[in-house]
């Protein structure tokens, strides 16, 4: 079997770039976890596939744990964060949804949401009744009271979401997929490194 030309091989190298390149940029990326956040969800450590083509099918749903560009009002006054490094957090409210917290729980357009994926200490704060507006969601992290969130700079853009956070590849023994929770209510709308 003759070897490929030089040619021939730079040419193979060169489609291999820009293949890479794409799926990168369009379908996927790995991003690990700098921070406690999204515990006991996901720890210090974890290794995460970052899939990019679920959003251009359909906008993110509640329970999704999304990597975004961190917006300019969530990185004001916040010493030592670089504002290029991505974020994640869970989506838990949509496009005009009502959220409140109050005793450490979320209320959705009036009730309260089963979030089984929050452990430890309650959220140590309260947060009025607000709508989330056309074209953003609101997140939380799964450690609310150690969490730079929508409860302390607002809705996200979507425009700002990078993708979805698809499973866990690292470390092996918390191999995985990362879907919504089982639980996936739909609240009815009633009279409605990642930091």
């Amino acid at each position: 079997m003759a070897l490929p030309s030089g040619r021939d091989a730079i040419t193979s190298l060169g489609l291999a770039v820009l293949l890479a390149a794409f799926c990168h940029t369009v379908v996927a990326e790995a991003r690990f976890i700098p921070s406690a956040s999204m515990a006991p969800t996901l720890t210090v450590g974890d290794r995460l596939v970052i899939e990019k083509v679920t959003y251009h099918l359909h906008t993110p749903r509640r329970g999704d744990i999304v990597v975004f560009r961190p917006p300019i009002p969530a990185i004001q006054g916040q010493i030592g964060l670089d504002p290029s490094v991505p974020w994640i957090k869970r989506v838990v409210g949509l496009p005009g949804d009502r959220l409140a917290l109050a005793a450490g729980r979320v209320y959705l357009n009036g009730r309260r949401l089963p979030e089984p994926y929050v452990l430890g200490a309650a959220a140590s704060y309260t947060l009025h009744e607000r709508m989330v507006p056309p074209g953003s969601v609101f997140v939380l992290g799964d450690n609310r009271n150690h969490s730079i969130d929508s409860a302390t700079w607002g809705p996200l853009p979507m425009q700002n979401i990078i993708g979805r956070a698809s499973f866990r590849f690292w470390p092996p023994a918390r191999f995985g997929v990362l879907g919504a929770p089982s639980h996936s209510i739909e609240v009815a709308r009633g009279a409605r490194g990642l930091w």
